[in-house]
């Protein structure tokens, strides 16, 4: 059995090849991932509702290419706060889920507070996300911006993976 880092929970081959194989395919029937894990179709669906009612698969969704919609800007910004109290903190976690072309936002360790991964149709509307609503965050003194230019990997389309 392989044990999480971060939890107590256990759990062996048969949990982590259907973990692996609903992070492919999320719409799987029950009896082709019974199949697949070398489990009878009752014993899979039971491993894997233990497994969505324990919280460990999340959900389920259908990943969508944001360059079909016209998103094709991505942009990190690193954000500095004037206040790093666990108030001020707090107060900033807030407003910056309320900003729907921030995708991601990372606290981090560094000589900045947070690192945010900002989507947008095109660099016009980024500086006007970045103008009327990162700049205006509770505590945000400065930001420092890096443009992608181009997507290598993206870990949102990466398999799952052990260790």
């Amino acid at each position: 059995m392989t044990e999480l880092s971060d939890s107590s929970r256990q759990f062996d081959a048969f949990d982590l090849k259907i973990l692996a194989i609903v992070a492919q395919d999320g719409r799987i029937a029950v009896t082709d991932l019974a199949q697949r894990v070398g489990l009878s179709r009752t014993p899979c669906q039971q491993r894997l509702h233990r497994l969505i009612a324990s919280g460990v698969i999340q959900g389920f969704r259908a990943v969508i290419d944001p360059r079909a919609l016209g998103m094709d800007h991505v942009a990190y910004t690193e954000v500095k706060l004037s206040d790093t109290r666990e108030a001020a903190l707090q107060e900033f976690n807030r407003a910056v889920r309320g900003i729907d072309e921030v995708e991601e936002c990372h606290m981090i360790a560094s000589s900045f507070d947070y690192l945010l991964k900002v989507r947008t149709a095109n660099i016009a509307r980024f500086r006007a996300v970045l103008g009327e609503k990162i700049s205006r965050l509770p505590h945000v003194t400065s930001t420092s911006t890096f443009v992608v230019m181009e997507a290598v990997k993206d870990s949102a389309r990466m398999p799952l993976q052990k260790g």
